[in-house]
């Protein structure tokens, strides 16, 4: 028989990703396992075990309704946000037909840039802040254009300097955040009601993310009061922080029924699991529980800013649950020596800055007796 060859293979070459994937890396901080993780702004006071244990109920209950799909509308869900809204922030509660919920508000994010971004749009934001947003613009193929806060340690944005930005960079869409993340600075309602005139003349969208809104000092007026005369004013919320649910995953947004309509058109089908609704809902119902160490931690946060400032670090001013600092040293090292004292931060911000979280006093009381240790003065 004729002698054959051995057949080839020839080489597959992996599928090639679209510009602007290729080399990039997931969003993620570290998760590490360390006693005193202050690293992400959470709430550190979980749910009692009488919550979870009603939360657990809830969820059983929605479980035997898996085979079924969810409600698609989340209308209960909305509704009951509402009312927390109304009582939280002394407006009118808004009707469902105004609030939209989704798995975290990096969720309703991405689904506004879906709905009002994408080729050929821009978005623009105030550096520094939440570094997902840039992720958020590329992954809708939307511009993502940036002007600067004012200067450190206050990182301020005024309402000229808004103007004057939206002038130049002529956005789709402009997103504030309030408090910011990662300075902590809350804006006066004059700053949005610039920004949302400013728009208002070429169909354009303002976003004022208020994820930290609950940490807010007394007196700080939300976004929300403006809705009803600012048509063009979305604003978002979320359950992670102030509520203690990061691991359950419930952002909303608040805006003018047309808004959320045009948002429901992107959203993938069944978005939000019957789980998530239950559960959701359930921790609405006992939010004075939940809700019940922000004052704590509000007291926590002016106390360690006042240490920080006392050992001659910058500090800005925060209405939020996070403290950025400037270290005066190499932040890397400072970070690292926290790090090895099981103490975890984030090296997030203008360089030479570190943030971190509120904790427990326990929590605090240990960052302040390692950063005495890792950056003497």
């Amino acid at each position: 028989m004729p002698e054959t060859s051995a057949p080839t293979t020839a080489p597959v070459a992996l599928p090639v990703p679209r510009d602007g994937i290729v080399g990039a890396a997931p969003y993620g901080a570290p998760q590490l396992q360390v006693e005193h993780a202050l690293n992400v702004n959470e709430n550190p006071y979980g749910p009692s075990a009488e919550l979870a244990a009603a939360i657990g109920s809830a969820a059983a209950e929605a479980a035997a309704g898996l085979n079924r799909y969810p409600d698609r509308e989340v209308l209960a869900l909305r509704a009951d946000l509402g009312d927390y809204l109304a009582a939280e922030s002394g407006v009118p509660a808004p009707a469902p037909e105004a609030v939209w919920a989704a798995n975290g508000s990096n969720e309703v994010m991405h689904q506004l840039l879906l709905a009002y971004g994408g080729p050929g749009r821009t978005a623009l934001g105030f550096a520094p802040h939440y570094s997902m947003y840039p992720e958020y613009a590329r992954d809708t193929y939307t511009g993502w254009e940036i002007a600067a806060r004012g200067p450190a340690p206050e990182f301020t944005l005024t309402a000229q300097a808004v103007t004057e930005a939206i002038a130049a960079h002529r956005p789709n869409i402009v997103v504030l955040t309030s408090p910011n993340n990662p300075t902590g600075t809350a804006l006066t309602l004059d700053v949005v009601e610039a920004a949302a005139s400013a728009l208002a003349g070429t169909g354009g969208l303002l976003v004022v993310d208020e994820a930290y809104g609950e940490f807010r000092r007394d007196g700080v007026p939300s976004a929300l009061t403006l809705l009803e005369t600012h048509p063009n004013l979305v604003v978002t919320r979320t359950m992670s922080k102030a509520f203690a649910l990061a691991g359950a995953r419930l952002g909303y947004l608040v805006a003018h029924p047309a808004i959320v309509d045009t948002v429901r058109v992107v959203r993938l089908p069944y978005h939000l699991s019957a789980v998530t609704q239950a559960v959701a809902r359930t921790a609405l119902a006992h939010r004075e529980e939940l809700l019940g160490k922000v004052a704590l931690l509000r007291t926590e946060r002016d106390a360690l800013a006042e240490h920080l400032a006392g050992r001659g670090h910058a500090v800005a001013p925060s209405d939020a649950n996070f403290i950025l600092f400037r270290t005066f040293a190499d932040r890397d090292a400072v970070f690292e020596d926290l790090l090895e004292r099981s103490v975890l931060v984030r090296a997030v911000g203008p360089d030479g800055w570190l943030r971190v979280s509120v904790g427990t006093p326990e929590n605090n009381a240990a960052f302040r007796s390692a950063l005495e240790e890792a950056d003497p003065r």
